[in-house]
């Protein structure tokens, strides 16, 4: 099979590369020519472990092509797979739908043959039906069929999301759309990964439903958190207390300082005003929102209440920039809230992440960025834990003594046992624990 992946972000690029891995033939398109050009030279223009050495073997392979000419790259293409931005808008919080629209002009231009058309984006409900009512004003001579298929790649691990997922959602219609999706993914069929085909208003909506309800849970577990300290509980013994009912699971009920990413933030508020506009408002998942926006402007609080109440004229060592680890996606990163607040309250900022500062760079003002933790920390007052990186899980605490002006430590994201970092001599401030 032939497929043209159209965008080369982190959906497209993940996706184009993991459908070369299953044996389809894929042609990636993108508008933006440094980029396609990198690509080619097998350079990759973001972070994901792995995702290097898969492009690099299905370009050598010849499965994989990179191109910004969509007019040749859709000859004998038997789907075209839609994976380009759609951004929160500003001012109203709906999905910027702008780079989806002019895609499927495109697309509709350019098509000779029966084709799928597959939106990977993640788009309101009802984007699937206005997609195929554009095509049809374009070209109503065309035959084709449009498909719903969300991507659930978590940025850290998109290769194993892809190849191993947890379930494949298909909204598609026809007969004939749902043989070119299985067929698409029929490696998936040998390890028996649940294959779900619905409607495409379904489809979307599972999407949207999905990462809300995550997002419900990390906001969930924060609130716990913060009860947890004013009763004296330990919210992890009580994480994993839920955590252990089958109903509810233990995942995304860790502590923190607040949910960011390219997905959840836009993702809850598109669904919110997508209810709004069908008159079923949400009320939860506003307040999830609402939640989540006052926890990262908490999280300077405490870092200045742990300093004393005092932070003017100090040093603060961050560690840890992105959202989350393993990627150097800065999109809504707790960083980018608590770091400038510190700044405003007087305070001098380094800091030190493995992949992100190249894009930190861009968005923070002010600030020494250093070449490895312990430089972060010379001559600090204290030490903010700010992304759980695997390199700061064993950091040497005698080192950190000599190097801390004092031993002050803001764990944000729980990494150490209080009563350890008690005994080394630490003051440490943690999340929800006694």
């Amino acid at each position: 099979m032939r497929i043209v992946m159209i965008g080369a972000g982190y959906v497209g690029l993940v996706s184009g590369a993991c459908f070369a891995e299953f044996g389809v033939n894929v042609v990636c398109v993108d508008r933006d020519e440094d980029k396609i050009a990198r690509l080619n030279n097998f350079e990759i223009p973001i972070y994901e472990p792995g995702l290097d050495n898969l492009v690099k073997s299905n370009i050598e392979a010849g499965r994989l092509v990179f191109t910004t000419d969509l007019k040749e790259a859709v000859k004998g293409a038997d789907a075209f797979f839609i994976a380009v931005g759609t951004p929160s808008r500003r001012g109203d919080g709906y999905a910027d739908l702008s780079h989806v629209n002019r895609t499927v002009k495109e697309i509709a231009e350019h098509l000779t043959r029966y084709a799928v058309v597959v939106i990977k984006s993640t788009v309101p409900v009802g984007t699937g039906r206005q997609v195929e009512k554009m095509i049809r004003k374009y070209r109503p001579e065309l035959d084709f069929d449009v498909v719903s298929n969300p991507e659930f790649l978590r940025e850290g691990s998109a290769i194993n999301d892809f190849m191993r997922p947890d379930r494949i959602i298909i909204g598609a219609e026809s007969e004939r759309a749902q043989e070119v999706m299985r067929q698409l993914y029929r490696v998936l069929y040998l390890i028996e990964t649940p294959i779900l085909f619905t409607s495409l208003e379904t489809s979307e909506l599972v999407k949207y439903a999905a990462n809300a309800f995550l997002a419900t849970k990390i906001s969930f577990i924060n609130e716990i958190a913060d009860l947890c300290e004013k009763v004296g509980a330990d919210v992890h013994d009580v994480s994993r207390g839920i955590g252990l009912d089958g109903r509810i699971g233990e995942k995304f009920l860790h502590p923190g300082p607040g949910y960011g990413g390219s997905c959840f933030p836009k993702d809850t508020l598109a669904l919110v005003k997508t209810a709004e506009e069908y008159g079923s408002p949400l009320r939860i998942i506003e307040t999830v929102n609402q939640v989540n926006d006052k926890r990262k402007s908490q999280m300077a609080s405490r870092v200045i209440d742990a300093c004393g109440g005092n932070v003017k004229g100090k040093i603060i060592a961050v560690l840890g920039l992105t959202f989350k680890p393993n990627t150097d996606d800065m999109r809504e990163a707790a960083s980018l809230s608590i770091i400038p607040a510190l700044q405003n309250s007087g305070a001098s900022i380094r800091a030190f992440d493995p992949q992100g500062m190249g894009e930190a760079k861009k968005l923070l003002s002010g600030v020494a960025f250093s070449n490895d933790a312990y430089g972060t920390m010379e001559g600090a007052d204290a030490v903010v834990l700010l992304t759980e990186w695997n390199q700061f899980r064993n950091l040497d605490l005698d080192r950190m003594t000599k190097l801390l002006r004092n031993p002050t430590i803001v764990d944000l994201r729980n990494i150490y046992s209080p009563s350890y970092m008690k005994s080394a001599g630490f003051n440490y401030s943690c999340i929800g624990r006694p």
